[in-house]
């Protein structure tokens, strides 16, 4: 970003707020993902051998459900580590956002296989297979336990990271998945009717859809540098302008950097008679206080500078915030 140029005479103030501060460690997220990603994947093998000798597409698509869980706890265990390496070169912000390409790839594996057994559950309905109930419900029940113990483990991890929400959100439908299995198990015993098993995968593939679409979503929304999902930037404007000493906030930006860490930047105009450094100060106290804002960069400059900056902020900034007189309702310009 090239630096802004104040005209000569004018006082400015150049503030910085950096906090990047996880309520759990990333040593103590890698730790409860290793112990889900060993449960997960002794189930998974021997998940799959029963599903061929059972005939089974709910298990057989599980048990690929459960690989791709493997698979994103590897990638998150691979991000987290990537993602706490210093800021070097030319990445100024580190490779934080490794976690959210994680969450990406997550989210697209989960709707890749949502088609591939959708379209196999199809298959199935029109032309059901033999399936062998006992061996489906006994292996259902089972994985519900491991994936109740795996999701446990990613709950103690930091979720606010949408990395680690990418894996908790693979493992939880995989528990859901297999609850739809056990009850296509029952049925199998009890009736006999073979296209319970169809319908437990379709109802799989389902499920892999809604997690997949959230992940790609919330993950688009960070690399499209989105204003963290709750907040309004111009409410946020509007705020800060009615902090005593703002003449007008412009050239507001509000993104985040990573899941669960926004940053902001914005130029201050400060009534001509205020003291920059104060009012700049205020303004990064309701920041950090009022919208957990520790990543803050403002330009801050008197109103009326040599060249009369304030004649020129909207053509040269674009919409900017001004406050706005008593009676005369709200809004921002």
């Amino acid at each position: 970003m090239g630096a802004l140029r104040e005209p000569a005479g004018a006082a400015t103030g150049h503030g910085h707020g950096h906090g990047h501060g996880h309520g759990v460690s990333a040593a103590t997220d890698r730790r409860w993902l290793t112990f889900a990603l060993v449960l997960i994947s002794a189930f998974m093998v021997a998940e799959f051998v029963i599903g061929l000798v059972a005939g089974s597409l709910a298990l057989l698509s599980d048990s690929a459900h459960m690989l791709t869980d493997a698979a994103a706890i590897v990638l998150a265990l691979i991000a987290i580590r990537l993602a706490a390496r210093p800021a070097t070169g030319g990445y100024t912000y580190g490779l934080r956002r490794i976690e959210i390409l994680s969450a990406q790839a997550n989210g697209i594996t989960l709707l890749l296989l949502a088609v591939w057994f959708g379209y196999e559950g199809i298959s199935r309905l029109v032309d059901p297979p033999q399936v062998e109930g006992g061996l489906v419900l006994i292996t259902a029940l089972v994985g519900i336990v491991v994936n109740l113990a795996a999701t446990w483990c990613i709950s103690r991890a930091n979720r606010t990271s949408l990395n680690v929400e990418g894996a908790f959100q693979h493992i939880l439908n995989d528990l859901f998945a297999f609850v739809a299995t056990a009850i296509a198990g029952v049925v199998l015993v009890t009736t006999g009717f073979t296209r319970a098993d169809a319908i437990a995968a379709l109802v799989v593939a389902a499920l892999m859809v809604k997690a997949g679409w959230g992940l790609v979503r919330e993950s688009g929304r960070i690399f499209l540098e989105a204003a963290p999902r709750g907040t309004d930037p111009e409410a946020l404007g509007a705020e800060l302008v009615a902090i005593p000493g703002v003449a007008e906030v412009h050239d507001l930006h509000l993104w985040e950097i990573t899941s669960g860490e926004a940053a902001l930047s914005a130029h201050v105009l400060v009534l001509h008679d205020e003291d920059c450094h104060r009012v700049q100060s205020d303004i990064e106290e309701v920041l950090r206080s009022r919208h957990g804002l520790r990543h803050t960069t403002l330009q801050v400059d008197h109103e009326n500078g040599a060249h009369d900056e304030s004649d020129h902020c909207e053509e040269a900034h674009g919409p900017a915030h001004r406050p706005v007189p008593t009676g005369q309702g709200e809004g921002t310009g």
